[in-house]
């Protein structure tokens, strides 16, 4: 199985919970899905945490310290455009 995206991985771990909050399953599936529940969340916060340090990459100056910088803010009437 090839890696798995973030995205795909918290639809799976939205659904994970979904169903542990029924309370519908007996107690060896809901372990059974509890795991599957922590890999889905250790997957998710990989890509996080990997995505946090291409943008701290991107942003760092020429000095090599991060460098904070805003994102343009649009008017509301350019928005609607």
């Amino acid at each position: 199985m090839g890696e798995i995206k973030f995205e795909k991985a918290i639809q799976r771990l939205e659904k994970i919970v979904d169903d542990l909050e029924k309370g519908e399953l007996d107690i060896d599936k809901s372990l059974e899905i509890f795991e599957e529940g922590i890999k889905m969340s250790r997957v998710c916060s990989k890509k996080l945490n990997e995505a946090e340090a291409k943008i701290e990459k991107l942003t760092k100056n020429q000095k090599g310290e991060l460098a904070t910088e805003l994102f343009p803010v649009e008017d509301e009437d350019d928005a609607k455009d």
